[in-house]
């Protein structure tokens, strides 16, 4: 059994997807870029700005889901240029405690949706 994710307070899904999904006592965040949900633009001043409008969409995300970063037990982190690794570094870390931050991935990669410059989803357990 799956429910649906989906809150006003994050952007909405681009494509045939919902924002999460949650099966059991875990949730499966879509990837999130940095889309202002009031605005409806990109965010894309600076990959620090970029990157914390994408965790305040995750944050919106888990928090619609009744969970919190706290929850979070794996990251999914992909860019655009690894240059831009330890900007986005800065600011992830700054949701998480060090020493129960959950496992994580960052790939480079080709391209991401309207061509921003990272996305990250997440899986959470309540």
């Amino acid at each position: 059994m799956k429910t649906i994710i989906n809150t006003p307070n994050a952007p909405a899904p681009i494509g045939p997807y919902n924002q999460a999904v949650l099966t059991g006592n875990t949730l499966y965040t879509s990837g999130q870029i940095a889309i202002n949900v009031q605005s409806g633009e990109l965010v894309l001043d600076s990959i620090s700005s970029e990157t914390e409008q994408v965790m305040q969409n995750l944050k919106a995300v888990l928090k619609a889901a009744d969970m919190t970063f706290e929850n979070v037990i794996k990251s999914s982190i992909f860019i655009s240029d690894m240059n831009n690794f330890s900007h986005i570094n800065d600011v992830y870390s700054k949701y998480f405690d060090a020493e129960t931050a959950p496992a994580r991935e960052t790939v480079e990669v080709a391209n991401l949706p309207k061509f921003v410059n990272v996305e990250i989803s997440m899986i959470a357990v309540k």
